[in-house]
């Protein structure tokens, strides 16, 4: 099955789901590369006055980026989204997206996130706004509605394609949920029979086997990963071919080491010296938990180096004795031996049954 949004053609069925603090652009070229159809940059506010701090300069950087790079906006104002999606367009985006779907409580505040969905005329206004204003494909990201007695995804999915938004991505709880109990899919199953522009259903698809069940169950285009893939930015070739071939692909340990230190690299590339030291950590963090049986003494030592060489270089010498264990090289009492869980990606899918709004999760380790 292919996916087009625009003129562009996905690679993947498989998606990167815009996440502050973690979808930089190393993160997203990785995933990228890593087979993720889309990535998405972290979320930019659409008042443009604020586009020249650090943080959103870094934001706004799409340099050596493939195709199609996609910009996501957040706001509740119709004419500065729309002036920002301009402005985002003149820098290079190809795709904007929208975000009405963030549960974080600072953004809800303001009226932006998945606190619009209470605002259906305000939702067709802002997205026919930016819609006309950007000269290219708009898509959209939101909750099944903002609690449980107010369900509107159906409804908001409809005035989306009438507004001319191209492609849906919908998170299978509402913004009362925030990210407790389980994601449910009777929801997107119903939006997806509602609409005719590709919809990409998100929320606790942890493996291969949990995309393809969500697939079948919702009829969605694709699925959208987000927590899934710290750790495992790996997750996006593994979930493309499984839904490709059904094969479980497994990858060997010394290219999930080369994975691993490729992306450190690049994060002290584009952060530098001191910020990326700090940034590099949550990912070593969960590179750890990912791929060690015993995690914590590894992280405590890594978390305390101080420069991005230290750093480095104690990632590689785990790592290394980790993919030596895998072909017996590793020495008897090497202070960095380390067994790893069998399947490496964790992919445990637990059955779970789809039959209501509330029972619908497929759940893995």
């Amino acid at each position: 099955m292919t996916i087009r949004i625009g003129p562009y053609r996905l690679s993947s069925r498989a998606v990167l789901a815009p996440m502050a603090g973690v979808t930089d652009r190393p993160f997203r070229v990785l995933c990228r590369r890593l087979g993720a159809g889309l990535a998405a940059s972290e979320m930019l506010t659409c008042d443009t006055q604020l586009w020249h701090t650090p943080k959103s300069r870094r934001r706004l950087d799409h340099a050596g980026e493939p195709e199609p790079r996609v910009v996501q906006l957040a706001g509740s104002e119709p004419l500065m989204l729309a002036e920002a999606a301009r402005m985002s367009v003149e820098r290079g985006a190809q795709i904007i997206d929208l975000n009405m779907g963030c549960p974080a409580k600072k953004v809800c505040g303001k009226l932006c996130g998945s606190a619009l969905l209470r605002d259906e005329p305000l939702v067709a206004r802002i997205l026919t706004a930016v819609v006309r204003a950007a000269a290219v494909p708009v898509t959209l990201k939101i909750r099944t509605g903002w609690d449980h007695d107010h369900r509107n995804g159906v409804q908001i999915a409809r005035i989306a394609e009438s507004c001319g938004i191209q492609a849906l991505a919908v998170h299978g709880r509402t913004r009362a949920d925030l990210f407790q109990g389980e994601a449910e899919y009777q929801t997107i199953r119903e939006i997806k029979r509602a609409v005719h522009i590709p919809v990409f259903a998100n929320g606790d698809i942890r493996t291969p086997a949990d995309a393809r069940k969500v697939i079948d169950f919702t009829g969605a285009d694709g699925v959208m990963i987000g927590r899934a893939s710290f750790g495992q930015p790996w997750i996006f070739r593994t979930i493309d071919s499984f839904l490709k071939t059904r094969a479980d692909e497994q990858l060997a340990r010394a290219e999930l080491r080369d994975i691993i230190l490729a992306h450190l690299d690049s994060l002290y590339g584009f952060y530098g010296e001191d910020t990326g030291v700090r940034i590099a950590r949550k990912h070593i963090g969960w590179y750890c938990e990912r791929c060690l049986p015993d995690p914590q003494p590894v992280r405590a030592q890594l978390m305390s180096a101080m420069s991005t060489a230290l750093q480095l270089a104690g990632v590689r010498r785990y790592f290394d004795a980790w993919v030596d264990l895998d072909s017996g090289k590793a020495a008897p009492g090497n202070p960095a031996r380390v067994e790893c869980r069998a399947g490496i990606v964790r992919q445990n899918a637990r059955s779970g049954g789809f039959a209501g709004h509330d029972t619908g999760a497929v759940r893995a380790a």
